[in-house]
């Protein structure tokens, strides 16, 4: 019954805050500050998931495969490499680095 009222709290929460979105003035979204903030907040949430899910495991910092796999994808994304050849870069760096045991 607890996952029912997590379910229940959670769906509550989604629509408040649909409706806090749907509520806020068509004045205050034009502001310059706020679509600076608009335009740069999915990176930086984007970045920080990719850092917490590459170096953390559970409560600890590890540094395995994955980083090694996300240092290749960012050496091809410097040498403009095509999105897929970036994702396929990582994963053959990754899958290599774990197959020597690292």
């Amino acid at each position: 019954m607890n996952v029912w009222i997590a379910i229940g709290v959670t769906v509550l929460g989604c629509y408040a805050v649909k409706l806090a979105g749907l509520l806020v003035p068509a004045g205050a979204l034009e502001r310059p500050v706020v679509k600076r903030l608009a335009a740069l907040l999915p990176v930086a949430l984007l970045a920080a998931l990719t850092a917490q899910q590459t170096f953390a495991d559970g409560q600890t910092l590890v540094l395995d495969a994955r980083a090694a796999g996300l240092g290749a994808a960012a050496v091809a994304l410097l040498l403009r490499a095509p999105f897929l050849l970036v994702v396929a870069a990582a994963v053959v760096v990754t899958a290599g680095v774990r197959a020597l045991g690292a």
